[in-house]
């Protein structure tokens, strides 16, 4: 059965086009264009009116950790160790399968409603196990969003036993993962050491290799704060971009996280082996970690894509929210308001973050995953529509949003999750509150 989604508006090919309507086929795109000759060509489709409404892709997350939602205002206001140990270790002996799975269907389902369609998501909490893994997994499918399982592979001492795997069990774990999923329509799964500073160099190996083979990009935290720089010229006399490449795995396949702390070199060095950012701004400024060069790496060749990070270091997760960020820190920071532009943050938020995870997302063109939301031009926050890109990526709120379609199915309608009630899921945050302080 096809669908033809007709609206007043559709963005494509970075314009407005008036009329304009999508034939959904499956979990495709079959073709975009104007709503009268779609309806003409597949007189047999359903019709879907979203009169009133502007159809934009959306929107990629490119980098998050969905159990952190749960902590969610706990530990704001800290130094970034502070922060780390009051936030994510204090309750990480907590998060049993139970409580990543309704950390997960928090996020994912405010995700959704803010428009975002794909995440990827930076898990680390296995516990001995992939029972947390596949709790992720889970409550992702139940809300329908699309997930890039980004399975961590981390082995520093210093962390809660639950995130520690050794690199035979870490590399086993995320080959029977992605294994499993291989071919899945709304989940992959892709290897992540944690970071220079959390992951040994034999990890950080094995994860390349196993994303060598399995023919995925690789994630990894890079240069978030000064301290691992420190460590990295300590114990091996370079910084971490030059350290990554003596290990021999900085290449394309690699999404490096936050980069904020490089040197010419580095920057120059990621845009010669064709690295890839995911840039969580609104992240970096909760955490005091600094401001990443996003004019000079996008100079540099670095492909840039956005994330929201974890909702307990943002706390917002939304990426319409770290397009506004990205634009204007960057523009104080320069002390330049041209140094960024609207149409390239959007890019960076949907398309950019499809190349990204080499998924066909982020975009509304023949082929192309049928993930898409219809924005509501009557909102106030798009007015005037005159400006409706510049108004989309400055001004709008979250409740313009009124649908979201995601490999061709209903997410989101009228601005109300679809499939997983609300209200289940506050209840769910509610009870395991309750239980982790004995009120209940």
């Amino acid at each position: 059965m096809e669908q033809i989604y007709t609206a007043d508006l559709l963005y494509t090919g970075g314009r407005f086009l008036p009329g304009g309507a999508v034939l959904v086929r499956g979990d495709r795109i079959v073709r975009t264009g104007l709503g009268a000759e779609l309806l003409r060509e597949s007189p047999g489709a359903e019709i879907v009116d979203w009169s009133g409404k502007a159809i934009v892709p959306g929107t990629v997350n490119a980098h998050n950790h969905s159990f952190q939602s749960l902590l969610r205002g706990i530990a704001v206001d800290r130094p970034f160790l502070e922060w780390r140990s009051e936030a994510l270790y204090r309750y990480t002996a907590r998060m049993d399968a139970e409580a990543v799975y309704t950390g997960a269907l928090l996020a994912f389902g405010e995700m959704l409603k803010y428009g975002v369609t794909t995440v990827c998501d930076f898990f680390y909490i296995h516990n001995g196990s992939t029972e947390n893994d596949e709790a992720v997994i889970r409550a992702a499918g139940e809300v329908g969003i699309r997930l890039v399982f980004a399975s961590t592979m981390y082995d520093w001492a210093g962390a809660p036993a639950a995130y520690r795997e050794s690199v035979p069990e870490a590399v086993d774990r995320t080959r029977r993962l992605a294994v499993k999923y291989q071919g899945h329509p709304l989940v992959s799964v892709h290897p992540a050491p944690h970071s220079p500073h959390a992951a040994s160099p034999a990890m950080i190996q094995a994860g390349h290799r196993l994303a060598q083979e399995l023919d995925t990009p690789f994630h990894i935290h890079v240069a978030e704060e000064p301290f691992e720089v420190e460590e990295t010229l300590r114990d091996y006399g370079l910084r971490p971009v030059h350290y990554l490449d003596s290990l021999g795995v900085l290449d394309e396949r690699v999404i490096a996280i936050h980069l904020v702390w490089l040197d010419d070199s580095e920057i120059a060095l990621l845009g010669q082996r064709g690295c890839k950012l995911a840039y969580c701004p609104s992240s970096n400024m909760m955490l005091a970690d600094g401001i990443t060069r996003i004019p000079d790496l996008l100079q540099a060749g670095v492909q840039i894509a956005l994330g929201t990070d974890g909702a307990c270091s943002n706390n917002r997760i939304s990426v319409y929210e770290e397009m506004r960020m990205c634009s204007l820190l960057q523009k104080v920071a320069r002390l330049d308001g041209t140094c960024i532009t609207a149409p390239q943050v959007y890019e960076m938020g949907t398309r950019r973050g499809g190349e990204l995870l080499r998924l066909p997302a982020g975009m509304l063109e023949a082929g192309a995953y049928a993930d898409f939301a219809a924005l509501d031009l009557g909102d106030l926050s798009l007015a005037p529509k005159s400006e409706l890109l510049a108004n989309m990526v400055y001004a709008m709120q979250p409740g313009a949003i009124a649908d979201v379609i995601v490999g061709g199915r209903s997410a989101v309608k009228d601005g109300r999750l679809v499939r997983v009630a609300e209200r289940t899921i506050s209840s769910k945050v509610d009870a395991l509150f309750a239980k982790w302080t004995g009120k209940g």
